[in-house]
């Protein structure tokens, strides 16, 4: 599974994307928080948790409220690059009851129209049990030789897939002495044959993946290359 700049393969690709190829899949993992599967021309997005601060002010917590304005306007720009035929939101894409206001409802009643393509929607665990006829919800799913799912999942046991899945919000800390840095990150399970998307929304936090993932950091407009370095044993002091 080879990862290659983007800029050095192939102008078409997004800028700062890294081409990442599993089996017969080419992927481009894009330093905005998403992947792009140019055999069918479909964005893969997962946890815009859009919402999540009027959620916060339902129960007291003083939050801004444009964070949403800053996730779709990112989308958005996504679009006018790569103008996708379908964006797969692989769940979440409301963070709770409290925040599906009037003013959400409209931008997603008018959603796909602004993007100017099909949105597909699977079903995640803040999203499920919400009414959105404007953005019916569908189960896990395969498309060539990936399974789309929100939670992390097999596909069907008898055929060979990688599963794409958002929910973990996975990152990666940086560490230089006394300093710590967290980024999103993309996050691939060599053994679970799991890629972990990192989350889409402005107001997410994130799961640090430690070792048991390869890691593609989510940096300055641009995808890094990562290995964890491993923890070094505390040396013992001898007794005297």
């Amino acid at each position: 599974m080879a990862a290659i700049d983007a800029t050095e393969a192939d102008s078409a690709i997004p800028a700062g994307g890294c081409i990442w190829r599993w089996r017969d899949e080419q992927l481009v993992l894009l330093p905005d928080r998403g992947i792009w599967r140019e055999a069918s021309r479909d964005l893969l997005v997962a946890d815009l948790h859009l919402g999540k601060a009027e959620v916060f002010q339902a129960f007291g917590i003083p939050v801004p409220s444009d964070e949403d304005r800053g996730t779709l306007g990112r989308l958005e720009e996504i679009c006018t690059s790569c103008s996708p035929e379908r964006i797969i939101i692989l769940g979440d894409l409301i963070h709770g009851r409290q925040g599906l206001t009037p003013r959400l409802m409209s931008d997603l009643a008018t959603l796909s129209e602004r993007l100017e393509t099909q949105i597909l929607l699977v079903g995640g665990n803040h999203d499920r049990d919400l009414r959105m006829t404007m953005l019916p919800r569908q189960s896990s799913f395969r498309l060539g030789s990936l399974w789309l799912s929100h939670e992390p999942e097999n596909g069907p046991a008898t055929a060979d897939l990688l599963n794409i899945c958002g929910h973990i919000h996975p990152t990666a800390t940086l560490r230089q002495g006394a300093d710590r840095l967290r980024l999103p990150c993309f996050a691939y399970d060599e053994h679970e044959q799991r890629m972990l998307i990192p989350a889409f929304g402005e107001l997410t936090g994130g799961h640090d993946c430690g070792h048991r993932y390869r890691k593609w950091l989510v940096a300055e407009g641009a995808i890094v290359p990562w290995l964890t370095p491993e923890p070094q044993p505390r040396k013992r002091r001898q007794a005297r």
